[in-house]
């Protein structure tokens, strides 16, 4: 049964790129922050956030380059957190894949924990494909998707991260043409109208539309040039702008099937079958 009264309207609704906090941060209110995306997700609507954790988020080693102990450790809670929440909470397994070794060991034990894909941050470009084929092909190998953040035209080098583009990411994508990779947050900073040419003609990458930036226009021209089979609804960080973005779906004449398609059933596919049948089950 539909939630009628839900912010975002009664259809299902899945978040694939959510974010959860631990005692590990530098945040004292670390669980209110949790609890509060679960009260709010629900109060919109979500039936799923898919979530990951980047190490203490900077506390005790930089968020793109989280050390092995602090990227395990931070797993390590969002399972615990997955078993507590099921169905309504997923997970990405982070890594950081200048530790290649740990990397790989941490997504067959992420796989094990019932992690439904891959996280990578700004930790390596995407062009460095010594260390980025290799997560990648272990994508290929257990079926999962990878969420890659990115940067919306990298015209320079940003502190404390190794951002990759669309342009690059593109690079690794038509090399591992099995593997769905998720282009983060086309809001989230920097120029999203680079971004549709440099990867319109790779269909194995798949836009989500979270970040802070809610320009208009922006979902307009990316239903334009990749289509709405190709465009995930999220959040990131911000629930208020996920809603806003949501809300403007309807105002970009997208037909009710498309708008279907970016809220969930985009994720359904994208995702490993069963990821989120117990989730669109639940009664509202």
């Amino acid at each position: 049964m539909a939630n009628v009264h839900a912010l975002g309207g009664p259809e299902p609704l899945i978040d694939p790129h959510a974010h959860f906090h631990t005692p590990f941060t530098n945040r004292s209110d670390w669980a209110r922050y949790n609890a509060s995306r679960l009260v709010q997700g629900e109060r919109m609507g979500i039936r799923c956030h898919v979530a990951s954790i980047l190490g203490s988020w900077g506390h005790t080693s930089p968020t793109y380059f989280a050390s092995p102990d602090d990227q395990t450790r931070a797993n390590d809670f969002l399972y615990d957190l997955v078993d507590q929440e099921a169905p309504r909470v997923k997970a990405f397994v982070a890594v950081n894949p200048n530790f290649t070794a740990h990397a790989l060991s941490e997504i067959a034990r992420g796989m094990q924990r019932g992690a439904v894909g891959i996280k990578l941050a700004a930790g390596r470009r995407t062009t460095d494909f010594a260390l980025l084929d290799d997560i990648a092909a272990a994508a290929a190998h257990y079926g999962v998707p990878v969420l890659q953040h990115v940067w919306q035209h990298r015209r320079r080098e940003w502190p404390n991260q190794e951002a990759s583009d669309g342009v690059e990411l593109a690079q690794l994508a038509v090399r591992h043409p099995t593997v769905t990779f998720l282009l983060a947050h086309i809001g989230g900073g920097g120029d999203w109208a680079h971004t549709n040419p440099a990867v319109r003609d790779v269909p194995n990458i798949v836009m989500d539309m979270s970040g802070s930036g809610i320009d208009r226009g922006m979902i307009d021209e990316a239903l334009r040039w990749v289509g709405a089979r190709r465009l995930l609804w999220a959040c990131d960080l911000t629930l208020c702008t996920g809603l806003t973005k949501l809300r403007a779906l309807s105002y970009t004449g997208a037909s009710p099937d498309d708008i279907a398609d970016m809220r969930w059933r985009n994720a359904v596919r994208i995702f490993p079958a069963g990821t989120f049948e117990a989730a669109l089950a639940v009664r509202s």
